[in-house]
């Protein structure tokens, strides 16, 4: 079987070194060596690899927002010099990993997991990405694909999320932008002390809030400073009205 495979590492020398360790395996064929995290989104929808070296530490697109970005299954070896806590994270997830600087042999070793890994079904990214962050910290912005091009959302511009099925929609500045993740799974990314989850559809960036208002028995309307209205549940109210009293 031929293993089509990319090769994702903004260091030239690292891309180099991969591609001759890979010499000897006639099956692997190389379909592209990229240098950031956009060549690589644009390599693998195009030429629908099955294996991808994917560095994590990369300008522009990191690793994990590289496998955000990705619409297809395809196994994956991290090459990295993260610390241990994404390592374990890596372990977790069954994604393998070469901590640099590797040797011959430890690449074969992830090479034969690869290889049995080809096939199955990976670990959901956003997941992966939220488990390898290390505790406390969060992702200073969110990517969206729309067709070719990546919308990119500053953390700090993002007014509110809204479920829709399997997808959310997230406004900022007076628009929405459609982006394929469960509102469970984003909640999980955003710092709570932050966004927070006032609708089991709707998550609300606290500081965007001007007031909460009634609107029946047991619900309440939050209205925004642009004037946008969003049901609050009673579940809702109680953790905004907590998160309100501890900002004072």
């Amino acid at each position: 079987m031929t293993i089509g495979a990319v090769i994702v590492d903004d260091e030239e020398l690292a891309r180099c070194y991969l591609g001759e360790l890979l010499q000897p395996h006639s099956e692997i064929r190389i379909l592209a060596e990229c240098a950031n995290g956009f060549e690589a989104v644009k390599a693998v929808s195009e030429l629908h690899p099955d294996l991808l070296f994917l560095d994590v530490q990369m300008p522009k697109l990191d690793g994990f927002e590289v496998l955000e970005l990705i619409e297809q299954d395809l196994a994956v070896i991290f090459v990295t010099a993260y610390d241990t806590y994404a390592l374990r994270a890596f372990d977790a997830h069954a994604v393998d990993y070469l901590l640099k600087p590797f040797s011959a042999e430890r690449f074969e070793a992830a090479l034969d997991r690869a290889r049995r890994r080809l096939g199955e079904k990976p670990p959901p990214a956003a997941p992966l990405a939220a488990a390898a962050r290390p505790p406390g910290q969060y992702p200073p912005r969110l990517l969206v694909k729309d067709g070719s091009k990546v919308q990119v959302i500053p953390i700090d511009k993002l007014d509110y999320a809204e479920a829709q099925d399997d997808y959310v929609a997230l406004a900022s500045d007076r628009r929405k932008h459609l982006k394929q993740q469960t509102i469970s799974s984003l909640e999980q990314s955003l710092d709570p002390a932050r966004f927070i989850r006032i609708h089991r559809s709707y998550i609300v960036n606290i500081e965007r809030v001007a007031r909460v208002e009634p609107y029946t028995k047991d619900t309440r309307v939050a209205i925004l400073a642009d004037g946008a209205r969003l049901p609050v549940s009673r579940a809702g109210y109680s953790r905004l009205k907590a998160l309100l009293d501890e900002r004072g």
